[in-house]
Protein backbone atom coordinates (compact mmCIF):
# COMPACT_ATOMS: atom_id res chain seq x y z
CA UNK A 1 0.00 0.00 0.00
CA UNK A 2 1.13 3.54 -0.75
CA UNK A 3 0.11 6.12 1.84
CA UNK A 4 0.18 9.87 1.31
CA UNK A 5 -0.20 12.65 3.86
CA UNK A 6 -1.70 16.06 3.14
CA UNK A 7 -1.28 18.17 6.27
CA UNK A 8 -3.07 21.30 5.06
CA UNK A 9 -5.52 20.40 2.27
CA UNK A 10 -7.66 22.92 0.47
CA UNK A 11 -10.71 23.27 -1.67
CA UNK A 12 -9.35 25.01 -4.76
CA UNK A 13 -11.88 27.39 -6.31
CA UNK A 14 -10.83 28.25 -9.85
CA UNK A 15 -12.50 31.29 -11.44
CA UNK A 16 -11.92 32.27 -15.05
CA UNK A 17 -12.36 35.93 -15.95
CA UNK A 18 -11.96 37.28 -19.49
CA UNK A 19 -10.56 40.73 -18.71
CA UNK A 20 -9.84 41.22 -15.02
CA UNK A 21 -10.03 44.84 -13.82
CA UNK A 22 -8.57 45.65 -10.44
CA UNK A 23 -10.93 47.60 -8.16
CA UNK A 24 -14.01 46.76 -10.28
CA UNK A 25 -16.74 44.12 -10.08
CA UNK A 26 -15.59 41.23 -12.26
CA UNK A 27 -17.73 38.30 -13.36
CA UNK A 28 -16.37 34.86 -14.08
CA UNK A 29 -17.44 32.90 -17.15
CA UNK A 30 -16.42 29.54 -15.69
CA UNK A 31 -15.82 28.08 -12.22
CA UNK A 32 -14.35 24.79 -11.06
CA UNK A 33 -13.72 23.33 -7.63
CA UNK A 34 -11.16 20.65 -6.80
CA UNK A 35 -9.58 19.19 -3.68
CA UNK A 36 -6.07 20.60 -3.39
CA UNK A 37 -2.99 19.16 -1.72
CA UNK A 38 0.23 17.53 -2.91
CA UNK A 39 -0.49 14.22 -1.18
CA UNK A 40 -3.98 14.08 -2.69
CA UNK A 41 -2.49 14.73 -6.12
CA UNK A 42 -0.04 11.86 -5.70
CA UNK A 43 -2.81 9.48 -4.59
CA UNK A 44 -4.97 10.51 -7.53
CA UNK A 45 -2.31 9.69 -10.11
CA UNK A 46 -1.39 6.44 -8.33
CA UNK A 47 -5.03 5.40 -8.44
CA UNK A 48 -5.24 6.19 -12.17
CA UNK A 49 -2.20 3.96 -12.64
CA UNK A 50 -4.09 1.18 -10.79
CA UNK A 51 -1.92 1.16 -7.68
CA UNK A 52 -3.51 0.86 -4.22
CA UNK A 53 -3.25 4.08 -2.25
CA UNK A 54 -4.66 5.59 0.94
CA UNK A 55 -4.79 9.34 1.53
CA UNK A 56 -4.17 10.54 5.08
CA UNK A 57 -4.47 14.08 6.38
CA UNK A 58 -6.70 16.54 8.20
CA UNK A 59 -10.05 18.01 7.16
CA UNK A 60 -12.53 20.32 8.91
CA UNK A 61 -16.01 21.73 8.42
CA UNK A 62 -18.18 21.82 5.32
CA UNK A 63 -15.21 22.38 3.03
CA UNK A 64 -13.54 19.31 4.50
CA UNK A 65 -16.62 17.22 3.77
CA UNK A 66 -16.56 18.39 0.14
CA UNK A 67 -12.85 17.57 -0.13
CA UNK A 68 -13.46 14.04 1.18
CA UNK A 69 -16.49 13.54 -1.07
CA UNK A 70 -14.59 14.52 -4.21
CA UNK A 71 -11.59 12.38 -3.27
CA UNK A 72 -13.76 9.30 -2.79
CA UNK A 73 -15.23 9.87 -6.25
CA UNK A 74 -11.70 9.45 -7.60
CA UNK A 75 -11.79 5.86 -6.42
CA UNK A 76 -9.14 5.56 -3.74
CA UNK A 77 -9.28 5.08 0.00
CA UNK A 78 -9.32 8.07 2.36
CA UNK A 79 -8.58 7.81 6.07
CA UNK A 80 -8.67 11.45 7.09
CA UNK A 81 -8.67 12.98 10.57
CA UNK A 82 -11.80 15.10 11.09
CA UNK A 83 -11.06 18.25 13.10
CA UNK A 84 -13.73 19.54 15.50
CA UNK A 85 -13.02 23.24 14.95
CA UNK A 86 -12.54 25.46 11.90
CA UNK A 87 -12.86 24.69 8.21
CA UNK A 88 -10.46 23.38 5.62
CA UNK A 89 -9.07 26.32 3.70
CA UNK A 90 -10.38 27.60 0.39
CA UNK A 91 -7.74 28.65 -2.14
CA UNK A 92 -9.05 31.04 -4.80
CA UNK A 93 -7.26 30.89 -8.14
CA UNK A 94 -8.32 33.60 -10.56
CA UNK A 95 -7.28 33.01 -14.16
CA UNK A 96 -7.38 35.91 -16.59
CA UNK A 97 -4.60 37.75 -18.45
CA UNK A 98 -2.49 36.67 -15.47
CA UNK A 99 -3.12 34.07 -12.80
CA UNK A 100 -3.68 35.35 -9.26
CA UNK A 101 -4.02 33.19 -6.16
CA UNK A 102 -5.31 33.87 -2.66
CA UNK A 103 -4.59 30.92 -0.38
CA UNK A 104 -6.25 30.39 2.98
CA UNK A 105 -4.26 29.54 6.11
CA UNK A 106 -6.24 26.48 7.21
CA UNK A 107 -7.48 25.29 10.63
CA UNK A 108 -5.37 24.69 13.73
CA UNK A 109 -4.51 21.04 14.36
CA UNK A 110 -4.64 20.12 18.07
CA UNK A 111 -2.36 17.55 19.71
CA UNK A 112 -5.07 14.90 20.05
CA UNK A 113 -5.65 14.96 16.29
CA UNK A 114 -1.93 14.70 15.59
CA UNK A 115 -1.91 11.67 17.89
CA UNK A 116 -4.78 10.25 15.82
CA UNK A 117 -2.67 10.60 12.68
CA UNK A 118 0.18 8.72 14.34
CA UNK A 119 -2.27 5.94 15.22
CA UNK A 120 -3.21 5.66 11.55
CA UNK A 121 0.46 5.58 10.56
CA UNK A 122 1.01 2.68 12.95
CA UNK A 123 -0.87 0.43 10.50
CA UNK A 124 1.92 0.66 7.89
CA UNK A 125 3.65 -2.66 7.23
CA UNK A 126 7.13 -3.55 5.93
CA UNK A 127 7.23 -2.96 2.18
CA UNK A 128 4.66 -0.13 2.30
CA UNK A 129 5.45 3.33 0.92
CA UNK A 130 4.74 6.74 2.44
CA UNK A 131 4.76 10.07 0.60
CA UNK A 132 5.37 13.25 2.62
CA UNK A 133 4.71 16.28 0.46
CA UNK A 134 3.97 19.94 0.85
CA UNK A 135 4.08 22.59 3.54
CA UNK A 136 3.39 22.17 7.25
CA UNK A 137 0.65 24.21 8.99
CA UNK A 138 1.90 26.62 11.65
CA UNK A 139 -0.02 24.70 14.34
CA UNK A 140 2.17 21.61 13.82
CA UNK A 141 5.82 21.29 14.83
CA UNK A 142 8.16 22.11 11.96
CA UNK A 143 9.94 18.85 12.74
CA UNK A 144 6.92 16.74 11.79
CA UNK A 145 8.59 15.16 8.74
CA UNK A 146 11.65 14.21 10.80
CA UNK A 147 9.48 12.94 13.64
CA UNK A 148 7.56 10.65 11.31
CA UNK A 149 10.70 9.35 9.64
CA UNK A 150 12.31 8.61 13.01
CA UNK A 151 9.36 6.39 13.91
CA UNK A 152 9.89 4.30 10.77
CA UNK A 153 13.66 3.89 11.00
CA UNK A 154 14.61 0.26 10.34
CA UNK A 155 11.03 -0.80 9.49
CA UNK A 156 11.44 -1.23 5.70
CA UNK A 157 9.04 1.62 4.90
CA UNK A 158 9.88 3.37 1.63
CA UNK A 159 9.53 7.13 2.28
CA UNK A 160 9.33 9.78 -0.44
CA UNK A 161 9.79 13.43 0.53
CA UNK A 162 8.78 16.28 -1.76
CA UNK A 163 9.69 19.39 0.20
CA UNK A 164 12.00 22.39 -0.04
CA UNK A 165 14.77 24.20 1.83
CA UNK A 166 15.24 23.37 5.53
CA UNK A 167 12.26 21.00 5.56
CA UNK A 168 14.09 18.85 3.02
CA UNK A 169 17.57 19.25 4.50
CA UNK A 170 16.45 18.04 7.92
CA UNK A 171 15.11 14.69 6.65
CA UNK A 172 18.20 13.67 4.68
CA UNK A 173 19.90 11.91 7.63
CA UNK A 174 16.90 9.54 7.74
CA UNK A 175 17.60 8.31 4.20
CA UNK A 176 14.43 9.04 2.21
CA UNK A 177 13.96 6.68 -0.71
CA UNK A 178 13.31 9.61 -3.06
CA UNK A 179 13.52 13.39 -3.00
CA UNK A 180 12.47 15.59 -5.93
CA UNK A 181 13.86 19.12 -5.98
CA UNK A 182 13.36 21.09 -9.16
CA UNK A 183 16.21 23.03 -10.79
CA UNK A 184 15.49 26.26 -8.89
CA UNK A 185 15.06 24.46 -5.56
CA UNK A 186 18.38 22.67 -6.05
CA UNK A 187 20.05 26.04 -6.58
CA UNK A 188 18.42 27.40 -3.42
CA UNK A 189 19.55 24.40 -1.37
CA UNK A 190 23.19 25.13 -2.20
CA UNK A 191 22.92 28.90 -2.71
CA UNK A 192 24.48 28.67 -6.16
CA UNK A 193 23.71 28.94 -9.85
CA UNK A 194 23.52 25.66 -11.76
CA UNK A 195 23.91 26.02 -15.52
CA UNK A 196 25.12 22.63 -16.77
CA UNK A 197 24.19 18.98 -16.55
CA UNK A 198 27.51 18.28 -14.83
CA UNK A 199 26.59 20.75 -12.08
CA UNK A 200 23.12 19.23 -11.73
CA UNK A 201 24.65 15.79 -11.24
CA UNK A 202 27.28 17.12 -8.82
CA UNK A 203 24.75 18.78 -6.52
CA UNK A 204 22.30 15.87 -6.75
CA UNK A 205 25.13 13.61 -5.58
CA UNK A 206 25.80 16.03 -2.73
CA UNK A 207 22.24 15.38 -1.55
CA UNK A 208 22.92 11.66 -1.77
CA UNK A 209 26.01 12.07 0.38
CA UNK A 210 23.81 13.82 2.94
CA UNK A 211 21.48 10.80 3.04
CA UNK A 212 19.00 10.71 0.14
CA UNK A 213 18.88 7.39 -1.71
CA UNK A 214 17.54 8.66 -5.05
CA UNK A 215 17.52 12.27 -6.24
CA UNK A 216 15.09 13.20 -9.01
CA UNK A 217 15.59 16.72 -10.38
CA UNK A 218 12.67 18.04 -12.42
CA UNK A 219 13.69 20.47 -15.16
CA UNK A 220 10.31 21.64 -16.45
CA UNK A 221 10.08 21.57 -20.24
CA UNK A 222 13.68 20.31 -20.36
CA UNK A 223 12.74 17.00 -18.75
CA UNK A 224 14.19 15.35 -15.66
CA UNK A 225 17.44 13.93 -14.37
CA UNK A 226 17.83 11.08 -11.89
CA UNK A 227 20.83 10.10 -9.81
CA UNK A 228 19.90 6.66 -8.52
CA UNK A 229 21.04 4.89 -5.37
CA UNK A 230 23.37 2.66 -7.44
CA UNK A 231 25.14 5.86 -8.64
CA UNK A 232 23.84 5.72 -12.21
CA UNK A 233 22.66 8.91 -13.90
CA UNK A 234 19.56 8.87 -16.10
CA UNK A 235 18.07 11.65 -18.22
CA UNK A 236 14.64 11.91 -19.84
CA UNK A 237 13.91 14.79 -22.22
CA UNK A 238 10.69 16.71 -21.77
CA UNK A 239 7.53 15.54 -23.51
CA UNK A 240 6.12 17.55 -26.40
CA UNK A 241 2.72 19.14 -25.95
CA UNK A 242 0.80 22.32 -25.16
CA UNK A 243 1.21 23.57 -21.61
CA UNK A 244 -2.23 24.00 -20.04
CA UNK A 245 -1.55 23.60 -16.35
CA UNK A 246 1.52 23.74 -14.12
CA UNK A 247 -0.28 22.77 -10.91
CA UNK A 248 0.28 19.17 -9.86
CA UNK A 249 2.88 18.32 -12.49
CA UNK A 250 5.60 17.71 -9.91
CA UNK A 251 3.25 15.65 -7.75
CA UNK A 252 2.31 13.60 -10.81
CA UNK A 253 6.00 12.97 -11.51
CA UNK A 254 6.50 11.69 -7.95
CA UNK A 255 3.51 9.35 -8.30
CA UNK A 256 4.64 8.06 -11.69
CA UNK A 257 8.20 7.47 -10.50
CA UNK A 258 7.01 5.50 -7.49
CA UNK A 259 4.54 3.52 -9.60
CA UNK A 260 7.19 2.72 -12.21
CA UNK A 261 9.64 1.57 -9.58
CA UNK A 262 7.14 -0.58 -7.70
CA UNK A 263 5.91 -2.23 -10.90
CA UNK A 264 9.31 -2.90 -12.49
CA UNK A 265 12.04 -2.26 -9.85
CA UNK A 266 13.91 -0.46 -12.59
CA UNK A 267 15.06 3.16 -12.29
CA UNK A 268 14.97 3.84 -16.01
CA UNK A 269 11.34 2.75 -16.12
CA UNK A 270 10.56 4.75 -12.98
CA UNK A 271 11.98 7.92 -14.56
CA UNK A 272 10.11 7.32 -17.81
CA UNK A 273 6.72 6.81 -16.16
CA UNK A 274 7.34 9.71 -13.77
CA UNK A 275 8.17 11.99 -16.69
CA UNK A 276 5.09 10.79 -18.57
CA UNK A 277 2.81 11.55 -15.62
CA UNK A 278 4.33 14.98 -15.06
CA UNK A 279 4.07 15.86 -18.74
CA UNK A 280 0.53 14.54 -19.10
CA UNK A 281 -0.68 16.67 -16.19
CA UNK A 282 1.04 19.73 -17.67
CA UNK A 283 -0.91 19.08 -20.89
CA UNK A 284 -4.26 18.71 -19.04
CA UNK A 285 -6.65 21.15 -17.40
CA UNK A 286 -6.47 19.06 -14.22
CA UNK A 287 -4.50 16.00 -13.10
CA UNK A 288 -3.78 13.66 -16.00
CA UNK A 289 -5.95 10.72 -16.96
CA UNK A 290 -4.45 7.29 -17.69
CA UNK A 291 -4.97 7.43 -21.47
CA UNK A 292 -2.99 10.66 -21.85
CA UNK A 293 -0.27 9.36 -19.52
CA UNK A 294 0.11 6.34 -21.79
CA UNK A 295 0.18 8.54 -24.88
CA UNK A 296 2.95 10.74 -23.47
CA UNK A 297 4.83 7.67 -22.21
CA UNK A 298 5.11 6.34 -25.77
CA UNK A 299 7.05 9.42 -26.95
CA UNK A 300 9.64 9.39 -24.17
CA UNK A 301 13.09 7.83 -24.10
CA UNK A 302 15.44 7.55 -21.13
CA UNK A 303 19.19 7.76 -21.61
CA UNK A 304 21.63 6.27 -19.12
CA UNK A 305 24.63 8.58 -18.85
CA UNK A 306 26.76 6.58 -16.45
Amino acid sequence: MIYTITFNPSLDYIMRVKEFEEGETNRSYQEEMYPGGKGFNVSTILSRLSLPTTALGFIAGFTGKEIESQLKQRGFQCDLCQLDQGISRINVKMKSQKETEINGSGPAIPQDKLAELYQKLAQLKPGDSLVLAGSIPSSLPNTIYEDIMKKFEGQDIRIVVDATNDLLKKVLPYHPFLIKPNHRELEELFDTQIDSEESLVYYAKQLQQQGAMNVLVSLGKDGALLVSEDQHVYYCAGAKGKLLNSVGSGDSMVAGFLAGYLKHHDYSEALKLGSACGGATAFSEDLAQADLINEVYQQLQVKKHS
